[in-house]
């Protein structure tokens, strides 16, 4: 088939002659034939994009096709026709402004919308006893732009091996495939993530340090993706057991006693130190200036996560030895 070339005129008629011209085409009888093929190019359209309906394998002997929206071939349906001879385009009550039919008979939508999507069918009228058409009929897909997604948690500060979280990638849409991605990669296999069956909703069971992102979701159709903004969970976790700094158990009299105690918690932990089993202050950092022998004993530091509930502590036995006196 050789390039696209449009008609040379366009004729307007009146409503009149347009019901005329309806009228007259009920009474022709159908012939199909197999040789003639449409095809949309692109196939798969995006929204406010344009397509092109192409005609294969035309018949000779024309006088001319007409174009209806859907499969019904009456007067309301009727967008646009070509006769062959004259040249002449005439458009009908479905044409919307944006439809160009071709002396090949293709016809060109352009700025597709949702409701041009669907079928459509063309009237091809063959030249002789007037009494033969052939009608063939095709549809094309329209798919939106997909939207930038984001996503939902049911909770974005679980705690650590306990609570189960609920991710979906929002908004929901029609004909589009989801994919997931954590710390940019795709989902590890591990018993503790499920997708749901259309892949839109990850469940994350008994959250660790290992499963809490970045998360990415994606929204994907034939002609457009979209990814969304990173999501990390933040984790609420520990305490983990103590540590207390230095880590030195004998001291002179008159010394000062400087003890700091750590532990890894989200959020921080809560610090208490006791002697002897008393209580003595609250803190990370105990300090005692000029201790004496009856500050012997055992110093624990003990921690406590607010948000877990969980505690920890670690314990430094301490003796106070006799002034140092140098040799």
């Amino acid at each position: 088939m050789g390039p696209l070339s449009g008609p040379l005129c366009t004729q307007r008629i009146t409503w009149k002659g347009l019901l005329l011209t309806a009228s007259l085409l009920n009474f022709w009888n159908p012939l199909t034939t197999a040789q003639v093929t449409i095809e949309a190019q692109p196939p798969k359209v995006s929204e406010g994009k344009d397509v092109l309906l192409l005609v294969h394998s035309l018949p000779q002997n024309l006088t001319g096709y007409i174009w209806y929206k859907g499969q019904m071939k009456d007067l309301y349906h009727y967008i646009t026709s070509y006769e062959v001879d004259g040249q002449i385009i005439i458009h009908g009550p479905a044409y919307s402004g944006r439809e160009t039919v071709y002396s090949n008979a293709s016809l060109l939508i352009q700025n597709v919308t949702r409701e041009d999507a669907g079928s459509y069918t063309l009237h091809i009228i063959k030249r002789g006893d007037g009494t033969r058409r052939v009608t063939g009929n095709f549809t094309f897909t329209l798919y939106v732009e997909t939207p930038k997604p984001s996503i939902s948690s049911s909770n974005l500060n679980p705690r650590e091996a306990m609570d189960t979280v609920i991710l979906t990638c929002d908004p929901e849409t029609p004909d589009a495939s989801y994919l997931w991605w954590m710390n940019g990669q795709s989902l590890p296999k591990t018993h503790r993530l499920k997708l749901s069956e259309t892949n839109r909703t990850l469940f994350l069971f008994g959250v660790t340090k290992y499963i809490t992102g970045p998360y990415e979701c994606e929204i994907r159709n034939p002609v457009s993706a979209s990814r969304s903004d990173p999501v990390t969970l933040n984790l609420l976790h520990g305490p983990d057991r103590p540590t207390i700094c230095p880590a030195f158990t004998y001291y002179h009299s008159g010394e000062n006693l400087y003890l700091s105690c750590f532990a890894d918690s989200n959020p921080p932990a809560e610090y208490s130190w006791t002697i002897n089993g008393k209580f003595q202050l609250s803190g990370e950092k105990l300090f005692i200036r000029q201790i004496t022998t009856k500050h012997s004993g055992i110093y624990a530091c003990s921690v406590r996560n607010p948000a877990t509930g969980k505690e920890r502590s670690k314990s430094l036995t301490v003796k106070v030895l006799g002034k140092w006196i140098p040799a």
